[in-house]
C-alpha cells in the first residue's frame, strides 16, 4: 500500500500543472481512487477540483480533509528520475506529497467500515493563486457537502522530521499583492526636461515603502511589504521613459491590519506621485485571508499527535506565508497544522526542494486520528444523550 502511495507521489511530481490548469492532475487522482475503491467522486469543483465522498449509513458529523493540486512556475534543479517533465513547472511546495497523503487514506477508510457520518477527501485547485478555495466555496456542489470540520496540513522544512507544529488561533498571515502603474510622459532622451520620467518617483516610493516594514513577528502590527517586480520605459536609448511599474506583496497578521496598510500605501502614492507630476493606478490581487484555527479542531490535532507519540511543537506566532485555506476558516470550523519536513532540507519554493516521503505515513496517521476522533466523539455524545 505504501509503495503505491509513494509511486503516486512520484507520478504527480513528474507531471506538475500550474494553478487553474490541473486537469490531468485531477484525472490522475480520480484514476488512483477508482482503481482501489468504488465510492462517490464529485469532480470539476471550483474548476478542476474533486471530492472523494464516503457517506456512511447512520447520521453523524462530516469531516473533510483538504489538500492542493497545483504546482509552481519554477524550473526544477533536481536530477532524480522522477523530476518534472514540464519545462518551468514543478512541485516546489510539496503539494504532490500532500495529495499522496490524502489519496492514501482510501485504503484505510475501506478497511475501517465506518457506520456513522461522512468523510470527504478534497483535492483543491489553485492554492498558489489564492483563488481555489474561494471558487470551491462558491460552487453549488460544494454547498451540498456541508462539512462540520475541515483539516489540512502543510509540510514545513526547517523543523524536525515528522514533528507536528501547531499554532493557536491564527496559523498563517493575511497576504495580498499589488501592481502599481506610474504614468508620466515620454520625451527625447536628449531633452528629458520636456517629459516626465518615473525613475525618481519609483526610487522614492521604494525607499518610503521600506519604512512600512515591521518584521517583529510577536507584534500585532507585524508587516512585510516586499518589492517583487519592476519595469520602466523600453530598450530604446533615444527615449526617456514615460511609464513605470512596480509590484509588491504585503503580509500582515489579519485582514484589518491589511486594510490599514492599504490606506497608508494609497496616501504615500498620492503624495509622492504628485511631487513628481505622475498619475498612478493600482490593482490588488492574489488575496489570501488569515487561516484562523478553531479551538476544538486545534485541540484534536494536539491530542492526535500526542496519542501517536509524535513530537509536538507549538509556534508562538503564525507563519508569514499565505494559505488560501483561510477562505474555509471564514465559514467552517477548521484547523491546519505543520508537518516537520526535516532540519537540513531545501526550503519551500526553492528550485532543489523535494517533498520528503518519510513523512507520508505521519501525515496519514494524523488524518486517520482526526477522522476517528470526530466520528467517535459524535458517537459518544449521542450515546451519552440517550443514556441521560
Amino acid at each position: 500500500m505504501l509503495q503505491k502511495i509513494k509511486q503516486l507521489r512520484k507520478e504527480l511530481h513528474q507531471n506538475p500543472e500550474l494553478s487553474e490548469q490541473e486537469v490531468e492532475t485531477a484525472a490522475r487522482i480520480r484514476r488512483f481512487v477508482e482503481e482501489h475503491h468504488n465510492t462517490q467522486i464529485i469532480d470539476q469543483l471550483g474548476g478542476t477540483g474533486l471530492a472523494v465522498v464516503y457517506d456512511f449509513p447512520n447520521a453523524g458529523p462530516t469531516v473533510m480533509i483538504r489538500c492542493e493540486l497545483d504546482a509552481l512556475p519554477i524550473v526544477e534543479a533536481n536530477s532524480f528520475d522522477y523530476k518534472s517533465n514540464k519545462d518551468g513547472v514543478s512541485h516546489k511546495c510539496g503539494h504532490d506529497g500532500h495529495m499522496a497523503i490524502v489519496a492514501g487514506l482510501i485504503f484505510w477508510i475501506k478497511e475501517k467500515k465506518f457506520q456513522h457520518g461522512k468523510i470527504i477527501l478534497l483535492f483543491q485547485p489553485a492554492e498558489e493563486l489564492g483563488t481555489g478555495a474561494f471558487r470551491i466555496l462558491k460552487d453549488p456542489e460544494f454547498e451540498k457537502l456541508r462539512p462540520d470540520y475541515i483539516f489540512a496540513l502543510h509540510n514545513i522544512p526547517g523543523n524536525e522530521l515528522n514533528s507536528i507544529i501547531t499554532v493557536k488561533n491564527k496559523f498563517s498571515a493575511t497576504v495580498q499583492s499589488i501592481a502599481i502603474q506610474l504614468t508620466g510622459k515620454e520625451s527625447h532622451s536628449a531633452q528629458p526636461e520636456k517629459g516626465v520620467n518615473p525613475a525618481l518617483c519609483m526610487a522614492e516610493l521604494i525607499q518610503t515603502f521600506d519604512a512600512l516594514n515591521l518584521l517583529d513577528k510577536t507584534s500585532d502590527d507585524f508587516t512585510i511589504f516586499v518589492p517583487i517586480y519592476s519595469s520602466m520605459g523600453k530598450k530604446s536609448y533615444g527615449i526617456s521613459a514615460g511609464f513605470g511599474e512596480i509590484h509588491y506583496t504585503a503580509r500582515t497578521w489579519n485582514v484589518e491590519k491589511m486594510e490599514a496598510l492599504k490606506v497608508k500605501i494609497d496616501a504615500i502614492l498620492l503624495r509622492v506621485t504628485k511631487k513628481y507630476q505622475l498619475t498612478f493606478s493600482t490593482n490588488w490581487f492574489d488575496f489570501f485571508p488569515t487561516v484562523v484555527n478553531d479551538e476544538f479542531c486545534n485541540a484534536l490535532i494536539e491530542e492526535t499527535a500526542r496519542r501517536n507519540k509524535f513530537k509536538v511543537i507549538q509556534n508562538l506566532y503564525p507563519y508569514s506565508f499565505g494559505e488560501d485555506f483561510g477562505w474555509f476558516s471564514q465559514k467552517y470550523k477548521v484547523a491546519m497544522f505543520g508537518l516537520g519536513a526535516g532540519i537540513h532540507v531545501p526550503a519551500l519554493h526553492h528550485a532543489d526542494y523535494d517533498f520528503p516521503e518519510e513523512i507520508i505515513e505521519t501525515g496519514m496517521d494524523m488524518f486517520k486520528g482526526l477522522i476517528e476522533s470526530v466520528l467517535r466523539k459524535k458517537r459518544n455524545n449521542e450515546a451519552q444523550r440517550i443514556e441521560d
